[in-house]
């Protein structure tokens, strides 16, 4: 299986980005899909990490989002703003004061301030950009001095829209491989946390980069 290594300043293949469906991604996310891709459990552990790492009062950005943003409810915030491709999806978030639908594979340039933001959150969905280093590094541009970016994945994805690296790659590298996005997107500080290790839930692992 492939390794990928944080030490290496060799530059991903061009194929590493590919997926096996090209098709049109605004096609594919019409339909509304109200569903949870984490288990009850791992929703519990990440509502939890969120409620200990978050800072109440904050301006949040919920970076490729849905109908839920797995929020404390106990947890009061400033702005959260969520970005999705399913209109009707991020409409129906009761945590979002507002939103907006773009394709981040077409178009990675965020229009948000700089240092605007206290936070920022990728829930189950990275596996799915196709300029990842791009991506985090608009994000970041966002986030104020210190601020966490949070991204959370389990085994779970559309297969079909994973791009190749990640299809090829276990959990573990998985990790390794969003550290290396948040190293090469310019991060300071990247820690990774296990926060369900899957033997009786869905697995699932947070890495933090901070600007």
């Amino acid at each position: 299986m492939p390794s990928v290594d944080d030490d290496t300043g060799s530059e991903f293949p061009p194929e590493a980005f590919a997926r096996q469906d090209e098709g049109d991604d605004a096609e594919f996310y019409a339909p509304i899909r109200l569903v949870t891709h984490i288990d009850d459990a791992a929703i519990a552990a990440l509502s939890e990490f969120y409620g200990a790492t978050l800072k109440a009062g904050g301006d949040v950005l919920d970076l490729m989002s849905s109908w839920v943003s797995h929020l404390p409810d106990d947890l009061p915030l400033g702005e959260v703003i969520g970005h999705g491709m399913n209109a009707e999806e991020l409409r129906q978030n009761p945590r979002l004061t507002d939103w907006f639908v773009q394709d981040l594979n077409r178009n990675p340039v965020l229009s948000l301030a700089d240092a605007s933001l206290d936070a920022a959150l990728c829930c189950a969905s990275v596996q799915y950009l196709q300029n990842p280093v791009e991506v985090f590094a608009e994000v970041r541009r966002a986030l104020r001095p210190g601020a966490p970016f949070i991204v959370a994945f389990s085994n779970r994805c559309f297969w079909t829209k994973a791009v190749a690296i990640w299809r090829a790659l276990g959990l573990e590298d998985h990790a390794r491989l969003v550290h290396l996005y948040f190293h090469r997107a310019g991060y300071s500080s990247i820690t990774v946390h296990m926060l369900r290790e899957g033997t009786s839930s869905d697995p699932l692992i947070a890495v933090v980069g901070r600007g």
